[in-house]
């Protein structure tokens, strides 16, 4: 990635977070209040993940599930219909919208719009020198696994996407994924697999 590709890249992270969190600022209101009036537990769910070069950071969402559902049933692993999701939890998944808090992430740094989804620290660990090329970049919100299938996607298949993307990264795919994201996101296709292989929220 060229300097001038970087500079773009952090241009788009920067205008698009700042034009997404004003234009849905009411929105988010809403969504936590809801979520403080349907279940015990913070409006935020926060957690560890491991960003560029295998710097972890604090990932924030809104919380989709009970209190400490990292306790109970799975643990960090998850499937459809999990009755760890409260109701609220249901409607935020089958339109991303627990994903939004993470805007603040890309503005922080910590996070792009476009690249891997961020994995966990123990995921991490167990990494294959391949699969650690994930860390070549920051992690983002969506990406080229993200449009092409989701979580109907292997664990495997969306290692090799993401490593697809890095190695063709350019501008305009940047700009072909952020364009794909919300047709993809409408659709709900991919939410679910058996079980969640890459992330937990």
């Amino acid at each position: 990635m060229t300097l001038t590709e970087q500079f773009l890249k952090r241009l788009m992270d920067i205008v698009v977070s700042v034009l997404v969190l004003s234009l849905s600022s009411p929105i988010l209101f809403l969504i936590a209040l809801l979520i403080k009036l349907d279940s015990k537990g913070e409006i935020f769910y926060k957690d560890v993940r491991i960003g560029k070069g295998g710097k972890p950071y604090t990932t924030y969402k809104f919380r989709s599930m009970v209190k400490d559902a990292t306790k109970m049933g799975l643990g960090y692993r998850m499937m459809k219909d999990d009755p760890r999701i409260t109701r609220v939890g249901k409607w935020l998944r089958r339109f991303s919208l627990d994903e939004l808090p993470q805007l603040f992430n890309v503005l922080k740094g910590d996070m792009s719009l476009i690249g891997p989804r961020p994995g966990l620290p123990f995921q991490v660990e167990q990494y294959s020198d391949f699969q650690r090329r994930r860390l070549e970049v920051k992690p983002g919100i969506t990406g080229l696994a993200q449009i092409s299938g989701r979580n109907l996607l292997s664990w495997k298949e969306r290692i090799e996407k993401d490593i697809e993307y890095i190695d063709n990264y350019s501008f305009l795919l940047d700009l072909k994924i952020l364009l794909r994201t919300p047709k993809v996101v409408l659709s709900k296709e991919g939410i679910y697999s058996d079980y969640q292989q890459e992330e937990f929220l």
